[in-house]
This record gives C-alpha cells, sequence and structure tokens, in this order.
C-alpha cells in the first residue's frame, strides 16, 4: 500500500510545487534566483546554514543521500530556512539578503503574501534525487552555461577554490564523487596534482552530466532546462518559458544584477594553458552543449 505524500507546513502555509535552482557553480542559479525572488508570492532562500549544511554532506558523502533519514533531514533543513520570523534575514547569507533587495534584517516577505517557494543554494544539484523524493511535486530548474566562463568564475571565488586543497579528498572520499569530479580512486593522487583551472573543469563536467541524467529521467512538466546565455543576452524568451512552466509571472528585475559576469569573458580572462586544460577536460560536453565546434 502506498503511503500519502508527505505535507510540510510551515508558518501555516503547506508546501505545493517548491521550486529548486539548479547547475554548477557560476552558471546563474543565483541570478534566477534574485528573479524569483522579486516575483508575486514566491519565498526563495539562498545559501541559508541550515540547508548548506545537508547538501554539502550528501555532495561529499553521496551514500548519506542514499539513506532512509535523508528525505527527512533535509526536509527540516528546508522548513528551518523557509520559516518567516522576525530576524530571519539577519540568519541569511550577504548574497540572498541583496538579491531580494532587503535593507534590514528582515523578514523580506510577509507570511500573508507566501504562496510559493524556492531554494537557489548553491551545489543543490548535487541534493536533487532526495529533494525529488521529499518533494514528489517539486519544480526544477537548471542552468546551463559555457564550462569555459564557469571556470573562468570558478577561478575568482575564493568559496570555490576553498573545495579544491588536497585534503578535500581523504581516505573516507567516496568514489565516485560527482561533486569534485572524480570518478575512480586510482584518480585520486592525479586530481591532486592538477591545478585549479582542471578541478573546476571537472566540476562544471560532472554537474552536465548530472543535469543531463536529470533531463532523461523527469517529465518536462517538472524539469525546465535554460541556458546561462539566453538570461543575460535575451531574457524575454527564458522569462516566458520559466513564467509558463511555473504557472506564475516570473519578474525580469531581478536578472539585471549589479555584477552579471559577462558571456565569453573567458577569451580574456583565462591564461593560454589554463584553457588548453579546461577544453581538454571538457571538450565532449562543450561540444555536445554547442559551445565548442566539432
Amino acid at each position: 500500500m502506498r503511503l500519502p505524500p508527505h505535507i510540510l507546513v510551515v508558518n501555516g502555509i503547506k508546501v505545493r510545487r517548491p521550486v529548486f535552482l539548479l547547475g554548477a557553480p557560476h552558471s546563474g542559479a543565483d541570478l534566477l534566483a534574485r528573479a524569483l525572488k522579486r516575483s508575486p508570492g514566491f519565498h526563495v532562500t539562498m545559501g541559508r546554514a541550515s540547508v548548506a549544511h545537508v547538501v554539502y554532506a550528501f555532495a561529499r558523502k553521496p551514500s548519506i543521500g542514499q539513506t532512509s533519514g535523508a528525505v527527512r533531514v533535509l526536509r527540516d533543513a528546508l522548513a528551518e530556512s523557509w520559516q518567516v520570523l522576525p530576524r530571519s534575514c539577519g540568519q541569511c547569507a550577504a548574497a540572498c539578503r541583496e538579491a531580494g533587495g532587503v535593507m534590514s534584517l528582515g523578514p523580506c516577505v510577509a507570511t500573508s503574501e507566501v504562496t510559493r517557494f524556492g531554494d537557489g543554494s548553491p551545489d543543490l544539484l548535487y541534493s536533487a534525487p532526495v529533494l525529488l523524493r521529499a518533494f514528489p511535486d517539486a519544480r526544477f530548474v537548471q542552468l546551463i552555461r559555457d564550462g569555459r566562463d564557469v571556470v573562468a568564475d570558478m577561478l575568482d571565488d575564493p568559496d570555490c577554490l576553498a573545495w579544491f586543497k588536497p585534503v578535500m579528498l581523504s581516505e573516507e572520499t567516496e568514489f565516485p564523487n560527482p561533486f569534485l569530479g572524480v570518478n575512480r580512486d586510482e584518480h585520486r593522487d592525479r586530481w591532486k596534482g592538477m591545478p585549479a583551472a582542471g578541478k573546476s573543469a571537472l566540476r562544471w563536467r560532472s554537474a552536465v552530466r548530472l543535469s543531463a541524467t536529470l533531463r532523461k529521467e523527469l517529465p518536462p512538466g517538472q524539469l525546465l532546462t535554460l541556458r546561462y546565455e539566453d538570461l543575460v543576452q535575451r531574457p524575454a524568451e527564458p522569462v516566458a518559458a520559466l513564467t509558463e512552466f511555473l504557472e506564475t509571472r516570473v519578474s525580469k528585475i531581478g536578472l539585471y544584477a549589479p555584477r552579471v559576469s559577462e558571456v565569453g569573458s573567458w577569451r580574456t580572462r583565462l591564461r593560454p594553458g589554463d584553457l588548453t586544460l579546461v577544453e581538454k577536460v571538457t571538450r565532449q560536453e562543450l561540444t555536445r552543449l554547442g559551445y565548442l565546434k566539432r
């Protein structure tokens, strides 16, 4: 006998069809979160500690996400993140407060206005299977971006570079490890000796492979794939697609962020040696996605 789906209630509001934004680092999930945060009825969080702790635990040790308690842990973390309290925004990352135009500690929304919840935390992609089990009616939006631009941004991001320390691959590390892009134990030493550009390329490659798997497994009504390049250069079309997909009006204002990385900036930002390595590691995926000619 199939059990009825769990109904999560936050601040007296039933969580129905929550929206989760997925993608490799610097692929535009934060940009899209800005747009949803400023859309009517949405309460979208980004990088709250309660969620980040769980997401990175699943990312670093994938077997945790397959345990019976994973769903409850992630659901509880999101429930805590979505609570609207007098000083809610004080617990949010600066990027989340800025995205919502918050000038104080919060809250950034009124419970009377909230009809839909979402989360655009970094690296949420690695928790996608658990999210689907936790919220069977969830909607997923995944962002794809040229891996060379992704690597250029990652190399300028101290938070991303912090994951590339050799200690990250300890003796307890599980393989394959999609988060770091390392498939086998015998690749451990090779990964430790790679420059940051190569490690960044492996993370992007692994992320787009996970995205491709999701696209095969989820029905069109539950997953929408958008390109970063379209969001920043031709926003009308992806916003229209997103509005139809989520069945709610999506604001374009949030897409005009103060710091939007230029499309194709890898041409001036990546050193020749780093570019050669990145294209070697990601050639198959860059070609398949149309970023690199055959």
